[in-house]
């Protein structure tokens, strides 16, 4: 896969000191995203926002910079603007984050690499796989570094997860049972982040397969090291008068022989925020849960099983890496997205070791989502995961 086939695609810059110079993509008035992302570019001091395409409305998006601490005459009403105008300052941005509706995606990473910025990119990467390819095909003419916020991937123990398995704890990989349960879309879509996400013009094709489902296909690839290879599907939308999936499950296929179940569904009424992953071996097994996420549980297989925590000074390095914390204070979902932009500014500032998410994790989601709703809209049973 040529320039991007590494786990953060694009090319280093050269070492450089002070923080990184980021510009906002999205993030204006009722934004959720936004302001998680701007919390967690910040929390390390690596990362700077100095500039933003918050609103399309000029005044908005002046109003909202304010709220970032942003000079306000550094608000502006495109992302193009943004781009001409932050290329003629010294102090000009240095990459954006994308933090908008879908459909937005593939336009605000194309303006970007051809303007020579590097990109991180809210998941989907786009709306579409033919957006997704194109995307790919660019960075290959035009290298600049991108990446992906799988947010869940920055997790210590996930991490752990990872370290350990790749080192065979849990020796051959048998079976794969990830799952990502959510209620607050059971009922009527109402407000501004439920009403994009319900509209093939914002998300694109798919729904919950493109809002969650592609969270926890990625995770049970990021833990493992192993690709799914096939996949058999089905997606439902339950609630009526709804035109894209909320509801999916299917079996997978990994490269290696392990089989896998993946659950991923919005209509789970009283659901929070429940991904979990169940990872067997013929040695052991693990799981783990993002609402419990300072716990990982190693199953022996002679029996018993030990509870492995956050922040425990056994930890490999890089769960240890991606800790701020003594064990016993909890870490959530916005340390793990920083210990993503922390990772993403090393690479701006020449270092090695990135664990983002890069363009080919990407492509692979997009072409989960795309196969997926085909093969289940037309009753296709076992297909191949191609990208």
């Amino acid at each position: 896969m040529s320039a991007i086939s590494d786990t953060l695609g694009g090319c280093a810059s050269k070492a450089r000191s002070g923080p990184v110079r980021m510009g906002l993509v999205g993030g204006g008035a009722g934004s959720f995203i936004g302001p998680v992302h701007a919390l967690a570019a910040r929390l390390d001091g690596d990362i700077r926002i100095v500039a933003g395409a918050f609103s399309r409305d000029a005044v908005r998006s002046r109003e909202a910079a304010a709220t970032y601490g942003v000079d306000p005459e550094r608000g502006y009403a495109s992302l193009e603007d943004m781009l001409s105008a932050e290329a003629e300052r010294e102090d000009g941005i240095e990459f954006i984050t994308i933090a908008t509706p879908n459909a937005h995606h593939a336009i605000a990473a194309r303006a970007a690499i051809e303007a020579g910025i590097a990109v991180m990119s809210d998941k989907p990467m786009t709306a579409t796989l033919e957006e997704a390819r194109a995307i790919v095909a660019l960075l290959d003419e035009m290298p600049v570094p991108f990446g992906l916020t799988y947010t869940y991937s920055g997790y210590p123990l996930v991490r752990e997860m990872r370290e350990r398995i790749a080192a065979g704890a849990i020796g051959t990989l048998r079976k794969v049972v990830v799952e990502y349960n959510q209620g607050w879309l059971a009922g009527e879509a109402s407000g501004k982040q439920a009403e994009w996400r319900v509209d093939p013009a914002s998300a694109g094709l798919g729904g919950c397969i493109a809002d969650i489902g592609v969270h926890a296909f990625h995770l049970a690839e990021f833990v493992t090291g192993a690709r799914v290879a096939q996949i058999n599907a089905d997606l439902g939308t339950v609630v009526p008068g709804r035109v894209l999936d909320d509801d999916c499950q299917m079996f997978l296929r990994f490269e290696g022989g392990a089989r896998g179940v993946l659950m991923a569904s919005q209509i789970m009424t009283g659901e929070g925020n429940d991904l979990a992953i169940r990872i067997y071996g013929d040695k052991g097994a693990f799981r783990w849960s993002q609402e419990s996420p300072n716990h990982l549980t190693w199953l022996k297989a002679e029996g018993g099983l030990e509870i492995v925590r956050a922040g425990d000074a056994s930890l490999g390095v890089s769960a240890l890496a991606g800790t701020r914390l003594p064990g016993g204070h909890p870490e959530g979902l916005i340390e793990s997205l920083a210990n993503l932009y922390r990772d993403f500014a090393g690479t701006l500032r020449g270092k090695d070791g990135s664990l983002v998410p890069g363009a080919y994790e990407g492509l692979r989601g997009m072409a989960l989502i795309t196969i997926a709703v085909n093969a289940s809209r037309n009753g296709l049973g076992w297909v191949n995961l191609t990208v």
